[in-house]
């Protein structure tokens, strides 16, 4: 019997950044063409009998304060069976480049946990919290990337630790491309440590889908 978690009749929103996003809002509506595209289309073409809906609610640049902001409209609202959040990285470039309004790993985790208990108390939908991921090995002394990469643990211990809280499923999706960076260039997967080519987005959504047992 299979453990896929998803079932037929279900809705699965995804929401979150670019990332996310991928274009959904214009040429590429609705799912876009990221791994959010990438993950429904396998599923349909292993499970064709399961009717599973599928809404795309990522905006390009959010941080989690923009997901608690549209929170009721964009998920809550549509009462999903599972609800897929993917974000982080804009929070983390926002306060390493010293922009107004910051969002250190506290406040990081302050705005996700309010997010996650609405969800929780509103919609009673099961949760999958998807890392934020930086593709790079720069460890030179001084660089942005490396800068990047050292900030990054504590965002990633927010997400393992409100996983573990809300009994969510986690998608180790940095962890996923650190794997491959061991044996391939980063740019195999990304031009830039941010946003994907197609091939990156498959090892979001091979993680995606690993998780939730299909």
């Amino acid at each position: 019997m299979s453990r896929f978690l998803f079932q037929d009749g279900q809705t699965v929103l995804f929401i979150g950044d670019s990332i996310t996003d991928c274009g959904r809002r214009g040429a590429q509506a609705p799912l876009g063409d990221g791994y959010v595209k990438l993950a429904a289309d396998l599923i349909t073409a292993r499970y064709p009998e399961r009717a599973i809906r599928y809404l795309n609610k990522g905006i390009g640049g959010n941080t989690v304060v923009n997901l608690r902001d549209r929170w009721e409209d964009d998920a809550l609202r549509h009462r999903p069976d599972w609800l897929s959040i993917k974000i982080g990285i804009n929070d983390l470039h926002r306060t390493l480049r010293g922009d107004p309004d910051p969002i250190p790993p506290a406040r990081f985790e302050e705005n996700y946990r309010e997010i996650l208990e609405r969800a929780r108390k509103a919609a009673r939908c099961r949760l999958i919290l998807v890392d934020p991921f930086y593709l790079s090995r720069d460890r030179a002394s001084g660089s942005w990337r490396r800068q990047v990469l050292d900030a990054l643990p504590p965002y990633l211990r927010v997400v393992a630790r409100l996983a573990r809280e809300y009994r969510a499923i986690h998608v180790k999706t940095h962890d996923a491309f650190q794997r491959q960076l061991r044996y391939r260039e980063a740019d195999r997967f990304c031009p830039e440590p941010v946003h994907p080519l197609v091939s990156g987005h498959l090892v979001i959504a091979h993680a995606f889908l690993r998780a939730v047992g299909w």
